[in-house]
């Protein structure tokens, strides 16, 4: 009896465990269809793609040719002496603006002024000489007229002498004029208006005529000349703009960051440089403000012309594939199409676009490498409204906003 309550217990064991058994493979088993059914919902829902937008704009829009340039002086003169001798006295001081005929620097005039006496006294000799020569002509003349007492040799003698003699005060007189001259260039005035540069030459030093190195330079900075290179394939459309007008130009600083000055196209060189392909062009600036220095480097933009009534789009809008520009369209109802466009040219990040896209249709311009053809999008909002969305919850005890006068006034709009 022993023996079959030993096999009955054991029974008993065997049924309980293969209970738990099936009670454990049932809960794994509902616990894994509760985890199976959301993710098939999950996969089921469409995620939108986050995007920003800007609406295509028709505006008239300027259209400017790039290139690089120096600043050229109009004029740039170096000063030297004409005569030689001490420089006695500067009138300037450097970095000074002087105009034309202002003096600069004196020369010592004495050995000039004494030459201009010596040449006055020869003159004055010669022309002593020559007054007697011309008498004794008179004389010579009458006596051969009226009794024959002088041959004709004699007179004609006498006349050559009276030739020889004028020409000799004729002489006297130009040397009169070169001691005068050299007595202007002792005072030496500036040939242009302009700002002088530093001194190269001390007061007390002796000066020569071909002195290599100049008494100072004067640079004209009023009006002022820029000379820049376009590509030659853009020159036949410069030429053809000046026909019809002055053209615009427009200079930056060396990060294109600040406008230097605004001026206008002079001329085109009269030949290409065939080692770059370029063109050579030349601008005039007032620079009232000498805001331009000569030999400073500068970014040029030349107007060409202004396009009227042009579809612009942000540049960031515009995405390049193997069949060409086109952009994402933003539609009504939250998705996107892919539209061809074409576009005229990019400036200051703005596309002007010549076909395919019109004014006020939406263009995606962040988060285009998530999209293709017909996918949904959710606009981001722009960083401002974000903070004043914000920013707008916020309130002060009581419950009233901020400003809460002009808050209500709002509401009540």
């Amino acid at each position: 009896m022993s023996l079959v309550s030993r096999k009955g217990r054991g029974f008993s064991s065997s049924v309980l465990a293969a209970a738990l058994v099936v009670t454990l493979a049932l809960t794994f088993s509902s616990c894994g269809g509760a985890e199976s059914r959301p993710s098939s919902a999950r996969a089921n829902v469409v995620t939108s793609v986050p995007v920003a937008v800007s609406k295509a704009e028709r505006r008239d829009m300027p259209y400017y040719l790039t290139g690089l340039g120096s600043v050229s002086a109009f004029y740039t003169v170096s000063i030297k002496s004409r005569v030689d001798g001490e420089l006695v006295d500067v009138k300037f001081k450097e970095g000074q603006f002087v105009n034309k005929g202002d003096l600069l620097a004196v020369i010592d005039p004495r050995p000039y002024e004494v030459a201009l006496e010596q040449a006055q006294a020869t003159l004055f000799k010669d022309q002593a000489t020559l007054r007697d020569a011309k008498l004794n002509y008179t004389r010579y003349k009458g006596l051969l007229q009226d009794s024959g007492a002088m041959s004709q040799q004699q007179v004609d003698t006498q006349a050559a002498t009276v030739d020889q003699l004028e020409g000799t005060v004729r002489t006297d007189q130009a040397a009169i004029d070169n001691a005068k001259l050299n007595l202007v260039y002792c005072h030496i005035t500036s040939p242009i208006s302009g700002r002088v540069g530093l001194r190269q030459v001390d007061p007390g030093n002796i000066v020569h005529a071909n002195d290599t190195n100049p008494l100072l330079v004067i640079t004209q900075l009023q009006p002022i000349a820029i000379l820049f290179t376009l590509p030659e394939d853009n020159l036949p459309a410069v030429s053809q703009h000046m026909a019809k007008g002055s053209l615009e130009v427009e200079a930056y600083n060396r990060d294109n960051q600040q406008k230097l000055g605004v001026g206008r196209l002079l001329t085109i060189d009269n030949q290409i440089d065939q080692s770059t392909g370029t063109g050579k062009l030349k601008a005039v600036f007032d620079n009232k403000d000498n805001q331009l220095w000569p030999n400073q480097f500068v970014n040029v933009r030349l107007l060409l012309e202004v396009r009227k009534n042009s579809t612009v789009v942000p540049a960031a809008a515009v995405q390049r594939g193997p069949q060409g520009t086109y952009v994402f369209v933003a539609k009504p109802d939250n998705t996107v199409d892919i539209r061809p466009i074409t576009v005229a040219f990019t400036q200051d990040n703005l596309s002007n676009i010549a076909s395919g896209l019109s004014p006020d249709e939406v263009v995606v311009t962040d988060g285009q490498d998530k999209l293709q053809e017909g996918s949904k999008i959710q606009v981001r909002q722009p960083a401002a409204a974000t903070n004043a969305g914000a920013a707008q919850p916020q309130s002060r005890p009581g419950g009233q906003p901020p400003g809460g006068a002009q808050a209500s006034g709002n509401s009540g709009k």
